[in-house]
């Protein structure tokens, strides 16, 4: 015995310019049939968040599903899975498609190569697929947006959810964002952590999709945003308090990365008003309260 609640979508040409859309939504619980052997054109994800089954592999190789988990379903790969008959299992789906989902593959939001991921908890990802669900509603006239807009979402809680985003990665993350603005190398930050910076780069692209050097700069230029855009203070000491005794160097970077200079950043996007902001440095971990009434 089962139940199952499903809808598909057919975005518009225009739609699918937003680059991610989404092409269905389920909520399945029970004893369900088994899926495949199939093969499909697009994306979907699976999240089971109750009971246990099995999946197997293109080359036969069946391995077993225990709640929490997430099967990725990708185009062209064959799959074949099914909840145990005995216990049944609660799963929820989301059908999607774009040529976003390239740039999340090689972020690893998106795991081709491990069809079967552990979850730590499924309630996020449930969550957001209960959005999508409501979203579906007939007659919405912003099905296509919302639902896309979802699946970014969706992908992201994914993310969050993995069982192994607790591993030592994010720590070193946490760590490297803490000393992103000192003016240290790749091999000094490995170092600190007592890694190699082949062991460092793992971790960060396991972890943030992108190599170490390209995180901390990310970092860095933000700081930098951020203290252009808030204070009055001179390039030369912006680019000393994010890692770079060089200034010129420093202005050629933003440059290239940012596509502007600092000085014509700070000129579009400045927010300094005297005796205000101007007179201290933005804390992004303290942002200040916003009053919005008198008490």
């Amino acid at each position: 015995m089962y139940h199952t609640w499903m809808r598909f979508f057919t975005p518009s040409p225009l739609h699918r310019r937003l680059g991610l859309v989404c092409l269905g939504v389920g909520l399945q619980h029970g004893t369900l049939p088994t899926v495949g052997p199939r093969t499909l054109d697009h994306h979907v994800a699976v999240v089971i968040s109750a009971g246990s089954g099995w999946y197997r592999f293109p080359d036969g190789r069946r391995t077993t599903v225990t709640a929490p988990a997430l099967l990725w379903l990708t185009p062209g790969v064959p799959h074949h899975y099914a909840p145990d008959p005995g216990t049944g299992w609660d799963e929820g789906f989301v059908d999607f498609t774009g040529p976003v989902t390239a740039t999340y593959t090689e972020l690893g939001h998106i795991e081709p190569d491990r069809p079967v991921v552990p979850l730590a908890d499924a309630g996020g990802p449930r969550s957001v697929i209960g959005r999508i669900a409501r979203a579906a509603r007939r007659g919405n006239p912003l099905l296509e947006v919302e639902t896309s807009a979802a699946v970014h979402e969706l992908l992201v809680a994914l993310r969050r959810a993995r069982a192994d985003t607790n591993a030592d990665g994010d720590l070193v993350l946490e760590a490297l964002a803490r000393d992103a603005c000192r003016p240290l190398t790749v091999a000094e930050h490995a170092a600190r952590h007592g890694m190699t910076p082949a062991e460092l780069r793992t971790a960060v692209r396991r972890g943030a999709g992108c190599s170490p050097k390209d995180y901390l700069l990310g970092i860095r230029l933000g700081r930098a945003k951020e203290l252009l855009a808030a204070t009055e203070l001179p390039v030369a000491a912006v680019a000393r308090r994010v890692g770079y005794d060089d200034p010129a160097y420093f202005s050629r970077l933003f440059t290239r990365r940012v596509g502007t200079a600092p000085v014509r950043f700070r000129a579009q996007q400045g927010r300094t008003v005297p005796g205000g902001w101007s007179t201290r440095i933005p804390d992004a971990e303290h942002p200040p309260t916003i009053i919005t009434g008198h008490v």
